[in-house]
């Protein structure tokens, strides 16, 4: 099938947790998933009600399976571009030629993190670099912990990492931190070390086990927090026309309708805090409210019909008893 009621473009919590709902409300459903989830490197996900310290990939697998065993449709591949298709339609463009048309669209193509260019740091991503306490926390409590600053909002983000740890330090440039920020991370005994980092010591285990500075000096830690930059992945809405803020961040209502007529956006594309869960709920709403407008839309083309002389297939068919 190349037309459907909605195409979902993104395979992950949200886009998968949208695409359950519409088919088991009897929509024609096409997920479309470039098999690139942002948390692919960690090895547990955790905070998910029942779904605690389940592998990403495993809750995706059970994801596909129960929406497949609904009559969805999932395939592999990449979307390079969405096209409107007369007045509330749409193409959807797939890497190698294939067009899909869908009456609606769900946009749940997430974000990407950006890292500090620090050599090591990317290959440790989601392993002993760590970017949520919520999420990752737990499992490093009680050990040395780090926190990389110079970043807005780095502070308060290492007081919160502390919840977890009593051995936290935060590294920053020299002259960022303000005389309050330095009162406060002292009064909660904080460590700071102030220099350029030149890189993470890994032992030979293949763990982390502390952080070099430029000048010789290493500062042994078993975990870093990092607070990456979010870049939201919403350049398929924006083309679209979808609204969007200055950073990219595509703009919807309650219900996840972006200002495009018939296009939704739900997850990390529209909130960058939202976790597993959140992104999970988030798809959830926006298939009900597109389901709703399906059936407002499948009323006006009946009323359409009926208006031009066409009766419904069961009106048509029916032919009530005569009287004796």
């Amino acid at each position: 099938m190349s037309q459907y009621d909605v195409v979902v473009i993104g395979g992950g919590a949200a886009g998968l947790s949208a695409a359950l709902v519409l088919s088991r409300a009897r929509r024609t459903v096409l997920v479309v998933d470039a098999g690139a989830p942002r948390n692919a490197p960690a090895t547990h996900m955790h905070g998910y009600l029942s779904r605690d310290g389940v592998p990403p990939a495993e809750l995706l697998a059970a994801g596909r399976h129960e929406v497949r065993s609904y009559g969805g449709d999932i395939v592999d591949g990449t979307v390079t571009e969405l096209v409107p298709d007369g007045r509330s339609g749409f193409w959807a463009l797939l890497l190698g030629g294939q067009r899909i048309s869908a009456r609606r669209l769900l946009v749940t193509t997430g974000l990407r993190d950006e890292l500090p260019d620090i050599p090591g740091l990317r290959d440790r991503w989601a392993r002993d670099v760590l970017h949520c306490p919520y999420c990752h926390g737990h499992e490093v409590r009680d050990h040395q912990l780090g926190v990389l600053g110079g970043t807005p909002g780095a502070v308060r983000y290492a007081h919160v990492v502390r919840q977890w740890t009593h051995d936290l330090v935060y590294f920053t440039l020299p002259d960022i931190l303000t005389g309050t920020e330095r009162t406060q991370l002292l009064a909660r005994a904080i460590r700071v070390v102030e220099g350029t980092i030149e890189r993470l010591v890994i032992d030979e285990a293949d763990q982390l086990r502390g952080v070099q500075m430029r000048d010789g000096c290493v500062v042994p830690r078993d975990a870093l927090f990092v607070p990456p930059r979010f870049v939201p992945n919403s350049v398929l809405v924006v083309g679209l026309g979808c609204d969007a803020d200055a950073d990219g961040w595509v703009a919807v209502d309650g219900t996840g309708r972006t200002s495009v007529a018939g296009v939704w956006a739900a997850g990390n594309i529209v909130d960058p805090r939202a976790q597993v869960v959140t992104a999970a709920g988030a798809g959830s709403a926006a298939a009900i409210a597109l389901n709703a407008d399906l059936v407002e839309d499948d009323v006006r083309i009946a009323v359409r019909d009926l208006d031009h002389g066409l009766l419904p297939p069961l009106t048509a068919h029916a032919h009530p008893k005569e009287s004796p």
